[in-house]
């Protein structure tokens, strides 16, 4: 029996990506992130303060949009899936697509208009606009992670890196733009100021990924039917599972991060009117990735994946709980500082867990059909996230309006300020426990991990000996012009299920 020459245990086994690509490949993430932290942070208080579009009906447009990003996700995916070119199939749409989103990202924060129809028009268009280029850029650079390595430690390094480039552009808008939110005279030009200066740095960080990221990782099916993704994507219970968890912790996130500013502007200004406090909230929430992402690759060894995502979630509860409480009932800005401590490495920790859980699902796609789709398992897991996000703006902006929030005051009623607070920790912290819940019935540890890879080994070998003799030649630069092989090409056995070993209707094959 000859051996196939595509065989990646010794590469599972040994990390071996290079600090200059996971630099390379964190700068991805920050230039994804330009658009998507300046808006999560900041698109809503834009809205209302700037343009003059009351809470609740901005809620329902990030709701709207978020909603139809999800559905821009799952073409991306499909478009990545088709695709295959001399650069690769997921890095070309880096240099495609990254400026049209950042120069959309710019039309998010200029709405030249009069009239409150037209704005709540514009403020719609371009920020759907703007959703669906961040599906063309993001979900293949989310999907390039599984490309890079199979490896979990090198793997989670790479969700590290990723999280490390998010909460640097965190850090900036913290440091550059958060500060000169309350006292600004003209805070129109500000974020418009911010969003052409963002075109300028978000390109050369995603030129820099283009140029350090390689796919390295084997695939016998380059160009992947409709079909066969469907397929892929329904028989994956994992990914399913992840997605789940993922939907609920999203609104969590999206509650705090949407809120932050308002904490910071309207509650803790109790405590000190110093600038520093917005800048303070939002580094040590939305921006804890920063300091928490390098510590990625311990937790996976530590407790693993799995764990590290459960206890994660419970700390995150617990942060917001505390939050509340302080400024419920005990009135202590340390307390809540603490508080939003707990939950910004709390929201770190899922984060890094979730980017490197979601590549183990694409294994587990390949274990089931011998088909690897990246773009449909990062979409999917991606539309799940989108719907998370939507629903979770949705949820600050009636938060917002449940607390009595009126964006013309100066200074809001004690009432309005205590249910504030409230709401932005109580909410969050019940939906981070059902995320909680739901990852208990995760089923991929990294030991069936380790065995779902070796039966993919196994059913390659077996599908090489029953198709033709001699080995199985590596992968080769793809040209252009070439059309790649279909699935029933490769292997039309993948459309039955794999021979070694035999599988389980959810779980991976145990140790």
């Amino acid at each position: 029996m000859s051996v196939p020459a595509t065989s990646q245990i010794p590469a599972i086994n040994t990390p071996h990506l290079k600090p200059r690509t996971l630099v390379g490949y964190g700068l991805g993430d920050a230039g994804c992130n330009i658009a998507f932290q300046m808006t999560g942070l900041f698109l809503l208080l834009f809205y209302t303060n700037v343009v003059g579009i009351r809470a609740d009906h901005a809620g329902v447009i990030l709701m709207i949009v978020k909603v139809w990003d999800a559905f821009a996700d799952l073409f991306a995916g499909r478009m990545v899936d088709r695709t295959m070119t001399r650069w690769g199939k997921f890095r070309p749409f880096l240099i495609w697509y990254s400026i049209p989103l950042l120069l959309s990202n710019l039309l998010c924060f200029w709405i030249p208009v009069d009239g409150y129809g037209a704005k709540l028009a514009w403020a719609t268009i371009s920020y759907a606009l703007m959703g669906l280029l961040y599906s063309m850029v993001n979900i293949p650079y989310g999907s390039l992670a599984g490309a890079m390595s199979q490896n979990p430690v090198d793997r989670s390094r790479l969700a590290s890196a990723r999280m490390v480039g998010s909460g640097a552009t965190i850090l900036l808008l913290s440091l550059f733009l958060a500060p000169r939110i309350k006292g600004a005279e003209n805070l129109a030009a500000t974020f418009l100021v911010t969003a052409m200066a963002f075109v300028v740095i978000g390109a050369l960080f995603f030129f820099t990924t283009f140029a350090t990221s390689k796919e390295v990782v084997y695939r016998e099916v380059e160009r992947v039917t409709l079909k066969e993704t469907i397929a892929t994507v329904r028989q994956n219970g994992p990914l399913l599972r992840l997605c789940g968890s993922s939907l609920l912790y999203l609104i969590a996130q999206n509650v705090i991060g949407a809120l932050t500013i308002y904490l910071s502007t309207y509650v803790l200004t109790r405590y000190s009117e110093a600038g520093w406090v917005a800048t303070i909230s939002i580094v040590i929430t939305t921006g804890a990735v920063l300091y928490v992402g390098p510590f990625g690759p311990t937790v996976t060894r530590v407790l693993g994946k799995k764990r590290g995502f459960m206890y994660a979630a419970v700390l995150a509860a617990t942060g917001g709980v505390l939050f509340s409480l302080s400024n419920f009932l005990w009135y202590s800005f340390a307390l809540s500082l603490l508080g939003l401590f707990f939950m910004g490495v709390g929201m770190g920790i899922l984060n890094t867990m979730t980017w490197a859980l979601e590549a183990d699902t694409v294994e587990y796609g390949e274990y089931r059909t011998g088909i690897r789709t990246e773009g449909a398992t990062y979409s999917a897991f991606s539309f799940t996230r989108k719907v998370g996000q939507a629903v979770g703006v949705a949820v600050a902006g009636y938060v917002l309006t449940w607390a009595g929030f009126n964006p013309d005051a100066a200074v809001q009623s004690e009432d309005t300020v205590r249910g504030m607070a409230l709401g932005a920790g109580l909410v969050p912290a019940v939906i981070f426990l059902g995320a909680m819940l739901i990852m208990a019935a995760y089923p991929l540890t990294e030991a069936k991990f380790k065995d779902i890879m070796k039966a993919i080994e196994a059913n390659r070998q077996l599908r090489h000996e029953q198709l033709q003799h001699g080995e199985i030649p590596h992968s080769v630069p793809t040209r252009e012009d070439r059309v790649g092989p279909t699935a029933r090409d490769s292997h039309p056995m993948t459309t039955q299920a794999p021979v070694i070993p035999p599988k389980d209707d959810d779980d991976a094959p145990s140790a």
